[in-house]
């Protein structure tokens, strides 16, 4: 008998060091396009939903330490954070 696709829920885990790391990196980036004068929630979510990193500027090396984590890890604190909230 054949599976129908997407027939069962797959789970997804992200171990805690990830997440501790994810936010550092996003108050790190947050802190710098700050500084820059960008809106920093514009510029994350911009860079989250196109995967672009032009969104995140250079400076204080945001955009190199935001390319360390995958977007889900980021968009994973994120989420915990705003329903944990």
């Amino acid at each position: 008998m054949l599976k129908e696709p997407f027939e069962e829920t797959v789970m997804f885990k992200v171990q805690a060091e990830e997440v501790n790391q994810a936010r550092e990196i996003l108050l790190t980036v947050y802190s710098a396009l700050k500084q820059k004068g960008y809106n920093p929630i514009n510029q994350i979510v911009g860079y989250l939903l196109s995967g672009d990193p032009a969104y995140i500027t250079s400076h204080g090396n945001a955009r190199s330490l935001i390319r360390r984590l995958e977007r889900d890890e980021l968009l994973e604190e994120l989420v915990k954070n705003y329903l944990e909230k």
